[in-house]
């Protein structure tokens, strides 16, 4: 059994839900969320609580109900109070610089990198080496970190390259004479 379907989504005040048989809007200050949800789930709302019901007794119907309600949840806590991802860039002459809505890196490369970012995704750069990525989605801000990343992942020999805030990189040794 799934220990998390079993937990309600309390929603906060200023959170609109609207659920229509398997998709689901929530509405807050930062903005909208939509999402299908599978057959197997079934969302009931109870005074400013949402259960997750299961419909069937398929055996992948519990892993289902355990990722809607985190699934729901994310959503509610995406349009009440967001989130984040911290990103650090590291080496010589390695900087980042926002102008609208694309990302301009300097990395090393013959030429800068730019990186438009998506719709509902804001990026604030601090000393040139810090990357704030903000946003009401948690899958849309994962994939732009990652997309970020894979310009100039971390390398293990001098560390130089993007990684995310407390990420360890293991160093290796370097050749020996």
């Amino acid at each position: 059994m799934s220990r998390i379907g079993k937990r309600p989504v309390t929603i906060p005040s200023g959170v609109e839900l609207k659920i229509d048989k398997q998709s689901v809007q929530v509405k807050g200050k930062l903005g909208t969320l939509k999402r299908e949800f599978h057959e197997y789930v079934q969302l009931e709302v109870n005074n400013n609580e949402v259960n997750v019901k299961l419909n069937s007794k398929k055996r992948d119907a519990v892993a289902v109900w355990g990722l809607s309600r985190a699934l729901l949840n994310n959503m509610v806590v995406g349009v009440s109070d967001g989130f984040q991802k911290v990103m650090e860039i590291n080496g010589v002459g390695y900087r980042a610089a926002v102008s609208g809505k694309i990302l301009k890196l300097t990395l090393g490369f013959s030429h800068p990198v730019d990186y438009p970012l998506p719709e509902g995704v804001e990026v604030k750069v601090e000393k040139t080496t810090r990357l704030i990525i903000k946003g009401i989605d948690p899958e849309v801000i994962g994939s732009v970190c990652a997309d970020i990343r894979k310009f100039r992942p971390p390398e293990p020999y001098k560390g130089k390259g993007i990684r995310y805030e407390g990420e360890y990189i293991v160093r290796k040794e370097g050749k020996k004479k």
